[in-house]
């Protein structure tokens, strides 16, 4: 049986040279592939209390979608700016190069709602870090962070240090 490693595609030099690209396409295009990360996420959230899931765009909603349904959980979206079509809460954060801007609908966490937030991947934690204060601003309590991937080079989890953490994959570098 092969492990979600095997599924995920690794492209040296990408974006740039010294760099090895980490591409989810490879296992979202695999129905095998995408059972299995479906299945070793939902792994990492045994034994959690949740009340809702939280997917950070874009590929946080691939995974966190299935992943609602497989708890019977409600999904919540955590958008761009200007993409969501009633009253929103943002959060603008640093990206390596500027900066952006995420929200989430003002009635889409209730106080005291227990939260799980999914994405794809963690690396500097940036995205993260502004989608849990999204949530927290709503009253909200992160109480699990869960990825597919992580690039560990990148010291995401330290940024996030406040958080319970977990991925399925980690990669030592950037």
């Amino acid at each position: 049986m092969k492990k979600i490693e095997d599924y995920v595609r690794s492209i040296p030099d990408f974006p740039e040279k010294g760099i090895i690209f980490r591409d989810v396409t490879s296992v979202l295009q695999d129905a095998d592939g995408l059972q299995l990360a479906i299945d070793e996420m939902l792994k990492l959230l045994e034994g959690i209390d949740c009340d809702v899931i939280v997917g950070a765009e874009s590929r946080g909603f691939i995974f966190g979608a299935p992943l609602a349904y497989k708890l019977h959980k409600p999904f919540v979206l955590c958008r761009k700016k200007g993409k969501l079509p009633c009253e929103t809460i943002s959060k603008e954060y640093e990206l390596e190069y500027g900066t952006a801007t995420i929200e989430m609908h003002k009635d889409s966490i209730k106080p005291g709602q227990k939260v799980v937030v999914i994405d794809d991947l963690i690396a500097t934690g940036g995205t993260i870090e502004a989608t849990c204060d999204l949530i927290e601003q709503l009253g909200g309590e992160v109480v699990k962070l869960v990825f597919l991937m992580e690039l560990a080079g990148l010291k995401g989890r330290e940024r996030l240090k406040n958080y319970d953490v977990a991925s399925v994959i980690t990669y030592p570098g950037n």
